[in-house]
């Protein structure tokens, strides 16, 4: 009797570890097959980097396609703190190259996040700088691609096609108006790396970006070259408070050319105050008809 209980509490244990490794196996079979989407996505996700690769805004041309505003490309500094290992040395050789504070460079090199870029010093920069910081081959380090706004004609229709900010975002003229058109989906060099910021032994992933679309004006560039001429002739001769002109299409009523004066440099914007640079005089003043507008008469 006594052997008997015993040969039954041994059965029932077997029983209930075998039952426990059968709840174990389909766990893992559950976790490594059937959930196993789920949960990499997830992984991922924790791992995924991402190096952004900024796309090219639209171009405008002139109605027989001469560029007005473009793009030239750029680079800027961008660094990821947990791959930088001697973080005092890497600020001080990046705060002396861009002539930026120490301590506001370590600051950044320092901070808690995945990927960090060195906003402002550390945008647009020249070639030389940029050379410069490679030649360092820090780690942790990079240089990524960015497109500048270019104007060819500097001040030529400059609040007629407004001007971007350094994120290349329209915030005057055309560019604000359109800027959802002319703005592209910027794309990235995805990668993948631990909490230490060890880089995993994972294939890269290469988004590419898409570019805005580009947009074509009714303006004529001779002729926006004539009207540019005589509104500087008439400012150097009778030094006017402004001077603005318009030339249209009386059959069609299309815009061949529109200046103003006093007009701006958009691609130094910020260096003109705030109602040099927001006021269309042809658009936004009042004025006189004069000539412009005459009865006809009916015979």
């Amino acid at each position: 009797m006594f052997f008997r209980d015993i040969h039954t509490r041994i059965k029932i244990i077997l029983i209930g570890i075998i039952f426990l490794f059968i709840l174990i196996i389909f766990k893992v079979f559950y976790i490594q097959v059937i959930n196993y989407n789920k949960l990499n996505s997830k992984a991922k996700g924790v791992w995924s980097r991402n190096l952004p690769l900024e796309a090219n805004r639209g171009n405008i041309y002139d109605v027989e396609g001469k560029l007005l505003a473009g793009n030239i490309t750029t680079t800027s500094l961008v660094v990821i703190p947990n791959q930088i290992t001697d973080k005092e040395d890497t600020a001080l050789k990046l705060s002396k190259i861009l002539n930026t504070d120490y301590q506001d460079m370590y600051a950044h090199i320092t901070k808690k996040t995945s990927i960090e870029r060195i906003h402002p010093e550390g945008r647009r920069l020249s070639y030389e700088i940029a050379d410069k910081i490679n030649a360092l081959k820090l780690d942790g380090v990079y240089l990524v691609k960015e497109a500048k706004r270019y104007y060819p004609y500097e001040t030529w229709l400059s609040h007629t096609l407004g001007y971007v900010g350094i994120d290349n975002q329209g915030l005057g003229g055309l560019e604000l108006t359109y800027n959802k058109y002319l703005t592209g989906s910027n794309g990235a060099i995805k990668y993948y790396s631990d909490a230490k910021g060890k880089t995993l032994s994972l294939a890269q992933v290469y988004e590419k970006p898409q570019d805005g679309m580009n947009m074509t004006l009714t303006i004529n560039f001779d002729i926006q070259k004539s009207l540019e001429r005589e509104l500087d002739n008439a400012v150097s001769m009778y030094n006017p408070d402004h001077a603005l002109g318009i030339v249209m299409d009386p059959n069609s009523g299309e815009i061949l050319a529109i200046s103003s004066r006093p007009d701006f440099d958009s691609n130094n914007y910020n260096k003109y105050k705030m109602e040099e640079i927001n006021r269309n005089l042809p658009v936004w003043m009042t004025y006189e008809p004069g000539s412009t507008f005459k009865n006809v008469d009916t015979i």
